[in-house]
């Protein structure tokens, strides 16, 4: 098609605008296109390869009837119809879509501004010839413009956010995709101007752009779909698998956007982990929840999204954190809805055996305000910090934790009291900080722990937990504590028999324009089993069936000693577990690079001193400056024992375990293939190494067939 003419029908509907006269002579200029009109809907020539319709007025009266007719023909020809500026709101009217673009208006364009394509879909004909995502097309200029921007599409998938004066606004979703029968539907909302000038380099992108989305419809080739079932999730993961930061054995979103584990649940004999999602992108936008399974917490599997806002609901702007519960055999979800300014708890339950429809409960929100006696803050994002679900059961009650924050005193955590998951009466604050903690606290949760209750919540920054007693409604704490000192947050868990299990986001540590350009963001941590030691205090560890993904010993069991001497290990790779057994001695520290390039331009320093100060430093570790290159560190105690770490490697992931007590997770980005050594060294004196193995690590997800990952391509 690239080479051969179409036809293409230049709709109007009645008196042209400047705007549309310029588009049309515009065409008529364009070699091997046949530039015809329709004018009002009226197609007399008919044998349209593509109709476009550019509307720079607002529709204020609907579509047209015939020019619906008109452009419904095209489409059930197996044309394509590419619906520009304004026209991107008649694609309700053609009944391709039921949700409208939630933003339509007039901007003023004052620096260069276009689509920011995702790479999910760089080789999408419109824009394969482009050696950029980011493409100007517009640089002054009044414009109409028509976006998604804090809904979706519910049947049509997101090609391109918007990149304006050299910055990245992905939520300013601009250009999207809908199949139609035999036919296809592209919508530009973009500013897209013919009748204004505009720099040589930005006109020559606009003309590009415009040829190449009619181009790409001139037939009704198929149009990218959002991915609906497990085969074209598993595509996604095998479209973007070469990527050396992608983590191989932590769970990683199939691509786009992942933060907070939700719903964690056992379930007819498999584990499932959702999370909160953007299937838009890798931005944080438009939750929905993921969701992955597992028979042995050894090998996930990508499902289908299992719960999506709904656009007439109390979650029309994101399906946000909750949990997951058995009722008497019925799996149940609690989770916040956020409309608006306002986030409220909604309930959803599924009779499917494998969790992957959802029905949600009719009379949601099942709480309809925050406590009227409490001061909850009010931010400028909502009208009340109201959010997040841990629910448990005790005899016949059924208990609840959300999450919130209160003016002159800091994070609470409220709780709540049920008979049946859907009336819930107000207990009052279950634990309240103390204005040092954190203004809002999020994602709390109550663990069991025997002899001890474990509470644990999010403020922003790190995640706080208070080992102590809950009796009565409330919680009184005994100590308190960080539970991991990196990137790790919002943390969930699951009582998986004796033990409970736990998993966290572990954010990018790099900037936005970094996670567009991978096409991904988040993982979550390892799954940890949380105990209490014989000495009463927290115990974390990875869950014993981590070690079943270990694959060839690279290294050891050995033991040497250390002196300033660098010392090369036997090991190189991306994805490797280390277990490392030292003592100091007469040495003031000991170093660990990992990540490390032969001539350690790039390496990442794993740094243990006297006093039990371990720090991850990340100066070195990445030569791209969109990496963080600050330092984390914790204090591993008691310190009159040996250090045991165990180090998880996983492309971008440095998950550490001291003493079986004391995390520490840290996200670095190598860009070098050569970054992939090990070395260890003492500094100021002699250490001893009692024991170091080494292990390659094998991948957790699956991954999708060829045939699959042709389903997220044109």
């Amino acid at each position: 098609m690239a080479d051969s003419s179409f036809r293409v029908g230049f709709v109007s509907d009645g008196p042209p605008s400047a705007e549309q006269d310029a588009a049309l002579a515009w065409l008529g200029e364009r070699d091997g296109v046949e530039a015809v009109t329709v004018a009002d809907g009226d197609d007399s020539q008919g044998n349209l390869d593509v109709a476009w319709w550019h509307r720079d007025e607002p529709l204020a009266d609907g579509t047209p009837a015939p020019v619906t007719a008109a452009l419904a023909d095209v489409l059930e020809s197996g044309g394509g119809v590419v619906l520009s500026l304004r026209a991107m709101e008649a694609v309700t009217a053609l009944g391709v879509e039921t949700v409208l673009p939630d933003v339509t208006t007039i901007e003023t364009v004052a620096e260069p501004t276009g689509p920011l394509w995702r790479v999910l879909y760089d080789d999408h004909p419109a824009v394969a010839d482009f050696e950029t995502v980011r493409i100007p097309v517009c640089d002054r200029g009044e414009s109409a413009v028509a976006r998604y921007e804090s809904v979706l599409p519910a049947h049509g998938e997101i090609l391109a956010g918007t990149h304006c004066g050299g910055t990245d606004v992905p939520q300013e979703m601009v250009v999207a995709a809908w199949n139609a029968g035999a036919g296809a539907v592209l919508g530009v909302g973009t500013p897209l101007l013919f009748g204004e000038s505009a720099a040589p380099s930005v006109a020559e992108n606009r003309d590009r752009l415009a040829m190449g989305c009619l181009r790409a419809l001139a037939g009704g080739p198929t149009q990218p779909e959002r991915p609906a079932d497990a085969a074209a999730m598993a595509g996604m993961r095998t479209r973007l698998g070469t990527d050396p930061s992608r983590p191989a054995y932590h769970l990683t979103p199939p691509a786009n956007w992942l933060n907070d584990p939700n719903g964690l649940i056992a379930w007819n004999g498999c584990y499932h982990v959702f999370y909160q999602y953007n299937p838009a992108g890798p931005f944080h936008n438009t939750i929905h929840w993921g969701h992955a399974v597992s028979e042995d917490l050894v090998e996930w599997r990508d499902e289908p999204v299992a719960l999506a806002p709904s656009p007439d609901g109390p979650d029309r702007h994101g399906c946000w954190s909750g949990c997951a519960v058995d009722d008497d055999g019925t799996a149940t979800a609690l989770y916040t809805g956020g409309k608006g300014r306002s986030q409220l708890p909604c309930l959803a339950t599924s009779e499917d055996p494998d969790l992957r429809e959802w029905h949600k409960h009719g009379d949601n929100p099942i709480i309809e305000t925050p406590p009227a006696d409490l001061d909850v803050i009010e931010t400028e994002h909502w009208e009340a910090e109201f959010r997040d679900h841990s629910v448990w059961r005790e005899g016949d009650t059924w208990y609840q934790l959300i999450g919130t924050g209160l003016d002159g005193a800091g994070g609470a955590a409220l709780l709540y009291s049920s008979g049946d998951l859907r009336e819930w009466h107000y207990e009052g604050p279950l634990f309240v900080g103390d204005g040092t903690d954190g203004s809002v606290w999020e994602c709390p949760e109550l663990l069991d722990l025997g002899e001890k209750q474990l509470l644990h919540v999010s403020n922003y920054e790190d995640v706080l937990y208070f080992l102590g007693e809950f009796e009565d409604g409330r919680f009184r704490a005994d100590c308190r504590g960080v539970l991991d000192h990196g990137d790790f947050y919002a943390p969930q868990s699951l009582k998986d028999g004796d033990r409970s299990l736990t998993w966290a986001w572990l954010p990018e540590a790099r900037d936005l324009e970094a996670q567009w350009d991978a096409g991904w963001s988040g993982t979550l941590s390892l799954p940890r089993v949380l105990s209490l030691g014989p000495d009463g205090r927290l115990r974390q560890e990875p869950a014993a069936e981590v070690t079943e993904l270990r694959g060839r010993r690279l290294a050891g069991p050995t033991a040497f000693d250390l002196d300033s001497d660098r010392r090369r290990l036997p090991a190189t790779g991306r994805r490797l577990e280390l277990e490392l057994e030292l003592e100091l001695a007469d040495a003031t520290a000991v170093e660990l690079s990992v990540f490390e390039s032969p001539d350690r331009e790039e390496h990442t320093h794993i740094r243990y001193t006297h006093g039990g100060d371990l720090r991850v430093e990340r100066a070195a570790s990445s030569l791209d400056n969109r990496a963080a290159t600050d330092t984390q560190g914790m204090t591993v105690t008691p310190y009159d024992e040996p250090l045991t770490l165990r180090a998880f490697l996983d492309g971008s992931v440095v998950e550490l375990y001291a003493n079986r007590r004391h995390c520490l997770t840290s996200r670095v980005y190598p860009t070098r293939e050569d970054s992939t050594g090990l070395s260890l060294r003492a500094e100021g004196g002699r250490a001893s190494v009692r024991s170091l193995s080494v292990w390659e690590m094998r991948s957790a997800m699956a991954t999708g067939t060829a045939d699959a990952a042709s389903s997220v391509r044109l």
